[in-house]
């Protein structure tokens, strides 16, 4: 990243701005980062697989991640992993 241009192109602050999760599209997201499967997600918020992979895809979608590994940097980033 180049110091005093801003965010660039991608980053989370430039995605941030553009876009808006909502809470379940968040709530999703946040399991799946956390390494759990759609079928364990889709069992600890009571709703079927299929809305779950609807949801991951459709937020992932909006944030331009194409990966797990796009979408755990994100929530590393976020502060949504925990951490040291």
């Amino acid at each position: 990243m180049v110091v005093g241009r801003g965010p660039q192109p991608g980053s989370v602050r430039s995605i941030d701005r553009l876009t808006e999760l909502s809470a379940r599209e968040t709530e999703v997201l946040q399991l799946a980062a956390a390494g759990y499967t759609n079928k364990e997600v889709s069992s600890q918020l009571r709703i079927g697989v299929k809305t779950i992979e609807t949801y991951k895809a459709r937020a992932m979608e909006k944030l331009g991640l194409g990966t797990r590994a796009e979408l755990v940097r994100y929530a590393i980033v976020k502060g949504w992993l925990g951490g040291p």
